[in-house]
């Protein structure tokens, strides 16, 4: 029970408060508000659902971490991504300052490197679908190829995209959550604020 109301505290003490940045960053990625009330309600669930809360204690960074893992597995399902996509992915950052910028373009830079490093027919269907949005049957008339075998190369490619993003993703919040850890040693070393019990 004691466990219990402690979550409920660390949920509106530590989550909560953030729900309106999720909301506002949400926003300009979703294309409809049905969606950006659906995708609010799976993050904030899946943020209360974890089992690790104690862990967390930057809010806002680890709502915007879960929301950019559903927009990747919502991209994933629907076979839909574009290095617009991509960049969208890099609003779900903490702050929209100089570093998430410079953080954002290196980002793109490295969906691209991913791209020209997919075998030659995956990238040339994955660019004539997913940048110059062609129909399926326009590509295969293009390649002289099936209809079925482009579908192929694009779900390949699109796995290697994918799962490299998610690499870095992994990556990413490894490092921010090293970061956020040496941080809090630091404070409670010789922050303002003496752990409790101290004298």
């Amino acid at each position: 029970m004691h466990r219990v109301r402690a979550k409920l505290d660390w949920f509106k003490t530590v989550i909560l408060p953030q729900e309106a940045a999720l909301r506002g960053r949400l926003r300009r990625i979703l294309p409809s508000t049905h969606e950006l009330d659906d995708m609010v309600a799976e993050v904030m669930a899946r943020a209360y659902a974890t089992e690790n809360w104690e862990n967390v204690t930057t809010g806002r960074a680890y709502l915007f971490t879960i929301a950019r893992n559903l927009v990747i597995d919502t991209a994933r399902r629907n076979k839909v991504v574009s290095f617009e996509t991509i960049a969208d992915l890099e609003l779900l950052q903490g702050d929209n300052n100089v570093e998430a910028q410079l953080h954002a373009r290196e980002a793109l830079r490295q969906v691209e490197a991913i791209v020209e490093s997919l075998p030659t027919q995956c990238r040339r269907v994955f660019i004539l679908r997913r940048i110059h949005e062609r129909s399926m049957l326009e590509i295969a008339a293009e390649m002289s190829l099936s209809v079925s075998t482009v579908e192929k190369h694009l779900a390949k490619a699109i796995a290697i995209v994918m799962r490299a993003w998610a690499e870095r993703e992994e990556t990413d919040f490894e490092r921010a959550s090293v970061g956020a850890r040496i941080k809090q040693q630091g404070r409670d070393r010789g922050g303002s604020r003496a752990p409790a019990g101290q004298a």
